[in-house]
This record gives C-alpha cells, sequence and structure tokens, in this order.
C-alpha cells in the first residue's frame, strides 16, 4: 500500500491560495455575464435590439442569448443558432479565400485585375492589384453608391459576369492606392477573380476552403429561394412600427455581402482565425495590418481607449449592413476576447453603443447603460403636434430626465434626417439647428443643417453651414463637394421651351433604372425610379443641370438630329442611358 506524501504548511497555504484563484475565475465570468446579460436586455426593452449575442473570454464562450423574434408573424424567438445575414462581414472571407489563393501560388498580390479577369477592361484593370481591392483603395466606384440603385437594381438577379460589365466597371473615381473609399465592388471582382482562378463558384470554394474545415456547419452563401433551417426575417423600424424589409436578390451583394450565419459559428470562425488551420501565420500578418483608414484586408483595425485612464486596447472588428439587418464582429485578440451581435432589425446605430458597454465590463471598466431614445419621442410629438412642441419636449426632458434619455448628437441628427425623408424639410431644419445648439463644436451637425438648408433652397445658408462644417473638420470631403457644387456659378441659358418635347422620353440607365424625362409647363423634368421629380435647368440646348443634387445632364443627337441618349453626370462618374420611349 502506498502511502500519501506529506503536505507542508506553506504548501498547503500555496494550494489552498490556488484554489481560490481557480474558484474565482468562474464567479468573475458569471458577474461579467450577468452585467452582459442586462445592459443587452435593456437594449432589447427600449427596442434598440433585437437579435443573437455571444461574447467569449479567455477563448471561452461566457454569454450567448438570443432576444426578440426571429420571424415576428410567427411569434418565433431569437437563439443563439437563429441564421442572420451577415451584410459585409462576409469580406473577411472572400480576403481570406483571396490570401488562401496567394499561398497557393495562383494570385498574387501585387497582381493586376487584368492578369485575371480577360473580359475587364484593360485601361482600369491594368492599373489595379489586388492588393486595391482588399483594402479598398482600388478608385472602382460603389456600385451601392450609384444612384437609385437600390430601388432600381437590387431586386433583379445577375449572373457575375454581367454585374461586373454593368456596375463595376466605370471610370475610376482616383488613382490606386491614392485614397480610401469603401466599395462592394471592390469585393465583388474579388469573388469573380476566386472562381476564374479555381474554376469553381464563390460558394463551393467557401464551403470547401474555410466553412467545412472551420466546421462552421451553419454558415453559407444565403439563397432566398432556399429552405434554410432556423433563419431569421429582417425587418425594418418605422415610426409606425416593423415592417419587412426590401426584398434583395442575393446574387447583387455575393462576395461583398451574401452569407448568412450565427453567433456560434462566428465564435467558430473566431477560433480558427487565431490557429493555423485557415491561414499562415504571414497571411495573417497581411490580413490584420491597417492600411488607408485603417483597414486591413476585411477588418478595420484600430485601438479603442477605455475607460478613465483610456486605456488602449487593440481590435479588430467589421460590421454589416444588409436590408433588415445589422452586424458586427469585434475581436480583442491580444486577451482572446469575442464580441458578436446579430441583429435583424436594422438598428445598426446602436451595435457600437453595445460594444463599447460589453467591452468596458470585459476589462472592468465603467460602462453606460442602454437610455430610451430622444428622437423616437420627439418624432411622436412632432407628428401629433409640431416641430415647436417636440423642441419643448426636449427641453423638458433634458432638463428633467437627462439620464434617462440618450441626447447624444447621433440622436437628432436620426431624427432631422427621417423627417428630410419623408419631405418635412422645414421641421427637419429646426431639428438640426436644435442640434448644433447642442453640440456647436461638431462638425456633422452644421453638415446636416447645410444639407437641409439646401434641399429648401436656402443655398447662401447652407453654403454659410458647410463652411462652418469644414471649419470644425477640414477632412470632411463631402462638405467640400457639396461647397464646390453650390458655388460654381450656373448660369442658365435661354432655351425655347418647344425644344424641350424632343427630350421627353424613357432613358434607362441600368435595368429597371429608367430616368423618365417630361416636359411640364415650359419646364423640363427629371424623374428616376424610385426617386422624387427634379427640374432640370439649361446651360445650353443639350447641357442641364440640378439645382438639389451635384448632377448634370447631357442630351445625345444622332446625325439625323433625333434624340438617342443622355449621359449622367454625377459623384464622377459618366452613366450613358439610352432613350428606350
Amino acid at each position: 500500500m502506498t502511502s500519501q506524501p506529506r503536505i507542508s504548511g506553506s504548501m498547503r497555504l500555496v494550494l489552498i491560495a490556488f484554489s481560490v484563484i481557480i474558484f474565482q475565475a468562474p464567479a468573475f465570468a458569471q458577474d461579467k455575464a450577468r452585467q452582459i446579460d442586462e445592459l443587452v436586455s435593456l437594449y432589447h426593452k427600449y427596442e434598440q435590439f433585437n437579435g443573437s449575442v455571444l461574447v467569449a473570454e479567455n477563448g471561452k464562450v461566457i454569454y450567448k442569448k438570443g432576444l426578440g423574434l426571429a420571424n415576428m408573424e410567427w411569434n418565433i424567438p431569437n437563439e443563439p443558432d437563429t441564421k442572420f445575414r451577415l451584410g459585409s462581414i462576409t469580406k473577411q472571407f472572400t480576403a481570406t479565400l483571396i490570401l488562401q489563393l496567394v499561398e497557393q501560388g495562383k494570385i498574387k498580390l501585387d497582381g493586376k485585375i487584368s492578369d485575371y479577369l480577360d473580359a475587364y477592361r484593360k485601361d482600369t484593370g491594368s492599373k489595379i492589384t489586388i492588393h486595391h481591392l482588399l483594402s479598398h483603395t482600388s478608385g472602382v466606384p460603389n456600385y451601392t453608391a450609384l444612384p437609385g440603385f437600390f430601388q432600381g437594381v437590387s431586386r433583379n438577379p445577375y449572373m457575375v459576369a454581367e454585374f461586373i460589365k454593368q456596375y463595376a466597371s466605370g471610370d475610376l473615381e482616383f488613382e490606386p492606392g491614392t485614397k480610401f473609399n469603401y466599395s462592394n465592388s471592390g469585393y465583388f471582382l474579388l469573388g469573380a477573380i476566386i472562381e476564374k482562378v479555381t474554376g469553381k463558384p464563390y460558394e463551393q470554394v467557401l464551403k470547401e476552403n474555410i466553412l467545412e474545415p472551420a466546421g462552421m456547419k451553419n454558415t453559407g452563401y444565403d439563397h432566398y429561394d432556399q429552405i434554410i433551417s432556423k433563419r431569421a426575417s429582417g425587418y425594418i423600424k418605422t415610426p409606425n412600427g416593423y415592417q419587412n424589409a426590401p426584398y434583395l436578390d442575393m446574387s447583387i451583394p455575393y462576395a461583398a455581402g451574401s452569407l448568412f450565419s450565427t453567433v456560434e459559428d462566428l465564435y467558430l470562425w473566431d477560433q480558427a482565425l487565431n490557429g493555423d488551420r485557415i491561414l499562415s501565420a504571414k497571411s495573417k500578418a497581411a490580413m490584420f495590418t491597417p492600411n488607408l483608414d485603417n483597414y486591413g484586408y476585411g477588418f478595420v483595425i484600430r485601438k479603442v481607449p477605455l475607460g478613465p485612464n483610456k486605456i488602449a486596447v487593440p481590435v479588430i472588428e467589421h460590421g454589416g449592413g444588409i436590408n433588415g439587418f445589422n452586424t458586427t464582429i469585434v475581436r480583442l485578440v491580444g486577451d482572446k476576447r469575442l464580441i458578436v451581435l446579430l441583429d435583424n432589425t436594422s438598428q445598426g446605430r446602436y451595435l457600437d453603443k453595445i460594444v463599447a458597454g460589453i467591452t468596458n465590463i470585459l476589462y472592468d471598466q465603467p460602462y453606460e447603460s442602454a437610455r430610451r431614445s430622444i428622437a423616437e419621442s420627439l418624432r411622436k410629438t412632432i407628428v401629433e403636434k409640431d416641430v415647436a412642441a417636440g423642441i419643448k419636449q426636449y427641453r423638458e426632458l433634458k432638463a428633467d430626465k437627462a439620464n434617462e434619455y440618450d441626447f447624444s448628437e447621433e440622436e437628432l441628427n436620426t431624427l432631422g434626417y427621417q423627417l428630410l425623408q419623408t419631405k418635412k424639410v422645414a421641421e427637419s431644419i429646426e431639428i438640426f439647428k436644435l442640434n448644433v445648439e447642442a453640440y456647436p463644436q461638431a462638425f456633422n451637425t452644421y453638415d446636416s443643417l447645410g444639407e437641409a438648408y439646401m434641399t429648401h433652397g436656402d443655398k447662401e445658408l447652407a453654403i454659410a453651414n458647410y463652411k462652418k462644417s469644414l471649419e470644425l473638420n477640414p477632412q470632411n470631403t463631402g462638405a467640400t463637394k457639396m461647397l464646390a457644387s453650390l458655388t460654381t456659378e450656373r448660369k442658365e441659358a435661354k432655351v425655347d421651351p418647344k425644344i424641350y418635347d424632343t427630350y421627353a422620353g424613357d432613358y434607362e440607365l441600368a435595368t429597371n433604372l429608367v430616368l423618365t424625362v417630361t416636359s411640364e409647363d415650359g419646364k423640363l423634368m427629371g424623374k428616376a425610379t424610385g426617386q422624387p421629380k427634379a427640374e432640370l435647368f439649361p446651360t445650353s440646348e443639350t447641357e442641364f443641370f440640378l439645382k438639389m443634387v451635384e448632377a448634370q445632364i447631357t442630351f445625345v443627337k444622332n446625325e439625323q438630329g433625333q434624340v438617342t441618349q443622355l449621359i449622367l453626370h454625377q459623384n464622377g462618374r459618366n452613366m450613358a442611358a439610352k432613350k428606350i420611349r
């Protein structure tokens, strides 16, 4: 029989202390989980989050939960295994596939688009590298920023090559590598390159090279016509309650945003990135090296200041937004921490606040709890009464319930744009003025007020506010462009209105995106699919401009003098539209 070893007094003390540490760690995790649950539950109570959450620490899940409904019509709750559309979180998967092909010697980061896509236009394709596409520095125009794109194009299915030809082959907005401009077009092109190099569909390459090795059985390419178990429906929150999100054909986002997943599978994704099953250390170093605007390859890399002492915490993250869904994945890799939020009610503006709260909890820092939206309260008052009553309510609540409501700059800015979009322009001006009063040193408040004045036709006030915005933030390129537009002297030419009848008709900018031109009471009017009608002002017999937006139109005639097409000049692009009727 073997005798038991004797434990000395000093050793016993060490073991006791060690046991305390062992038993305290789960207690700390439980306390953090409780705080996180209280935080996200309050955001859900205030209708600022509806989705699924997962939080990990030291590589282990300490909290996961579904809140609200995956399907509001059938009252089906969200769960940790509910599948959500990811939007632009897809980009990190596309970037990974590209880097895998680099490792295999099939693609070079300094290789050009023209090296892989023979049919792509040579003048630009010979200048744009894979690196430029990955880092959003290519200069290729972002197709989702095209005027009327969502209203006229996004519901239609496209083959990859056809879509590239129509929407990802525009003239460059800048020389590749000189600027950062987030472009879904760049990642669409990367998807096409993956298919060309491998000879397989993007979806198949994704499954074979990432999803199966990482064990991500609940992630895939979202197809509307397929039956996908536990797939959440997407909603948008309006002043009148929740509505089903507009339909989007998933061939449109493609390699830039067409995946679905769960919080649990994204935890597996994080674990795979921490290991070497998916990418080599060299490839991950390239992916996580910040380029212009701190963008790596499919991820944003930055440091977040936490707590009163502004502790700088390294963060690797990316968000996503697609009809009815907003998502975010935040990797605090230095401490093996992870935050995943997937929302199916388009509540993107709250995700950053929730992430900030959870991050502070994980690092034992003070954090802000959820607050009621002052924008929602004021909007109801403005609709039922008037804007003066809404402003009065704002001042009363700010004096009496400052800790209960969110009085941040973003709240009034959101309300102002909601009013602007519903054609309550005068009311939006008053709300933007109130935001300027509350945040006089914030450049964006003046920018928004300038836009409202411009929409109202108050050119001088618009110029004054854009100038103030630019004074506070010289890097505000939007204000620079608007000032250039507002201060450029465009003299209206005297044109015989009879000529307008020859321009009347329908012009096809893209499939299901038509610009209808009409002659009305001596005025030439234009209306794009899903857009309001606007007057076109002549600078010559064939050239016209809009006053409400920075855009010009040129009508093109054939040798017989018949109008055959128009060219829309906007945002540095020249878009030809054939006359179809």
